[in-house]
């Protein structure tokens, strides 16, 4: 598994990351230990999770549960800031201010079994808190020992740019990652966020690059989906995912593919890891055998005239 560099900061990361959602809701502990151990024996040492993860903390306790000694073996990803919230009352938990992210961080560290988080996010931009008042309590936390680098997820271009400066400005540690959904038929991200990254030099943490599994090739147009597929289970998935526009991609793309002999899981996989700004592919897993797929996924080494190529049928414009 090859190791890259999380944007510019020294922290290496294997370019697939497991992706740890399912765990504690849809995946029980022993089928998520089997899966993180064939993750760890495939090379993948970035594990990303959240608080919110498997029903509120579920992914984190599973985690906790599953590591122990290999905790020193693996880069340990997680988020605040959605709510966490248990049941109805005044105050919500969730958000991005001072006393949240100390409240969040020891309840975090409680439920991973651990005394340091090393990649710590920011889950979803908070415009009710100052940014320096985010920036200084993460600031404190890595001087305080609990935290090794800080990232954002799902943070607008502009507040991207907004909380580097800010933490220049504050003599603070800034965010060396952003964690966004990207993939071959999602590509929001380069209209804006992808040249400010680069600006800055932060890694790309890419999520859903299979597109909830339009990239498996495992549906098919106008057929039903089966009923223990996302598709299946989540019909609003099936809807954004499904228009006409991304059949047209997907069919194009398994033809790409075939004259290859590739997969198209193993295009998605590799497209991303072409990209500069992506440091490592994140990627959820419900089986062994999912993920022993995944870390093997991003070793297609794509040309240039395939970049181009690729360019073409999903209807971008080339560099």
């Amino acid at each position: 598994m090859k190791q890259r560099n999380l944007g510019k900061s020294g922290l290496k990361v294997s370019v697939v990351g497991l992706g740890c959602n399912n765990f504690g809701a849809r995946v029980d502990l022993e089928t998520a230990r089997a899966v993180v151990h064939a993750a760890l024996d495939a090379g993948i040492d970035l594990l990303d999770t959240a608080d919110v993860y498997g029903d509120k903390g579920g992914s984190e306790e599973a985690l906790g549960q599953i590591l122990g000694p290999r905790r020193k073996d693996i880069v340990l990803a997680t988020k605040l800031g959605l709510d966490m919230t248990r049941k109805e009352g005044p105050y919500q938990l969730a958000g991005a201010s001072r006393r949240y992210v100390m409240q969040a961080v020891e309840a975090s560290l409680r439920r991973l079994k651990t005394d340091y988080i090393d990649l710590y996010q920011v889950h979803r931009f908070d415009p009710e808190t100052p940014q320096d008042e985010t920036i200084r309590a993460l600031d404190d936390l890595i001087r305080q020992g609990k935290v090794r680098y800080v990232g954002c997820s799902n943070y607008p271009a502009w507040a991207v740019a907004d909380a580097r400066w800010t933490a220049r400005e504050v003599g603070a540690s800034a965010f060396v990652s952003c964690q966004d959904e990207y993939s071959l038929l999602f590509r929001e991200p380069e209209k804006e966020l992808l040249p400010a990254m680069q600006h800055f030099g932060l890694g790309l943490l890419p999520y859903f690059p299979l597109a909830s599994g339009m990239l498996t090739g495992k549906y098919e147009r106008h057929a039903v989906p089966s009923k223990d597929t996302r598709f299946g289970k989540m019909p609003h998935i099936a809807e954004r995912y499904g228009t006409d526009e991304n059949w047209r991609k997907v069919e194009a793309l398994k033809t790409f593919c075939l004259e290859r002999q590739r997969t198209l899981t193993e295009l998605a996989f590799s497209w991303l890891a072409s990209c500069p700004q992506v440091s490592s592919v994140i990627a959820g897993a419900s089986r062994p055998e999912q993920v022993v797929q995944n870390a093997k996924a991003a070793g297609w080494e794509l040309s240039a005239a395939e970049l181009v190529e690729i360019d073409r049928i999903a209807g971008v414009a080339s560099n």
